[in-house]
């Protein structure tokens, strides 16, 4: 059985439940539906009866790592926007999206097989990306930074664009590049000088 709902975790229950959920993300990256729950338990350092008890089935742990990582690139961009000025902050925000993307579509087996056993692991994560993107480009908007006439809309379509073409870990390069020549458009275009 699962841990209770709504109930806290102990400091090293969350440890354990934070380490089973990343390493999970990188098992089912590499072998997909063929991963074992044992060489979770090994990557992640728990024994196998600490994973059961946070994750009783394989879509529960599949569920949980995807909105884990969801959970993670929204949630660090109040990090991000104390400690950097809004476009280096934007900058950073990107090159984690696309590690998330990079990891979703590494899991994306394993995650249409939650999806055929009737659980929607998706529910809500775009909506969720969508805000910390909107709170990153209204502290670039405050800040003159980037241009007002592209919105949070536009920049999710094509960050989302570049994930779809450009996701696989040995496509980072390009990754980088394409995330760079849509952050430099963002940047306000200079008024045009009257002519004479």
């Amino acid at each position: 059985m699962g841990r209770e709902a709504g109930r806290p975790l102990r400091a090293d229950a969350q440890r354990n439940r934070d380490k089973i959920l990343a390493a999970a993300v990188r098992v089912f990256t590499e072998e997909g539906l063929d991963a074992h729950f044992e060489r979770v338990a090994r990557e992640a350092g728990v024994g196998t009866g600490t994973l059961y008890r946070n994750f009783p089935t394989r879509e529960a742990l599949i569920e949980a790592a995807y909105r884990n990582e969801v959970a993670r690139l929204c949630d660090a961009v109040p990090g991000l926007l104390a400690t950097m000025s809004p476009p280096e902050a934007l900058r950073a925000w990107t090159r984690r999206f696309i590690d998330y993307a990079t990891a979703k579509f590494g899991m994306a087996e394993a995650l249409r097989a939650v999806v055929d056993a009737g659980t929607n692991p998706y529910a809500d994560s775009r909506e969720l990306i969508q805000a910390a993107l909107s709170a990153l480009m209204d502290a670039n908007t405050a800040a003159g930074t980037i241009r007002t006439d592209i919105g949070p809309t536009d920049m999710f379509a094509a960050l989302a664009g570049i994930a779809l073409t450009s996701a696989r870990p040995e496509q980072r390069e390009q990754a980088e590049r394409l995330l760079d020549l849509v952050l430099d458009g963002l940047r306000p275009v200079p008024p045009r000088l009257p002519e004479s």
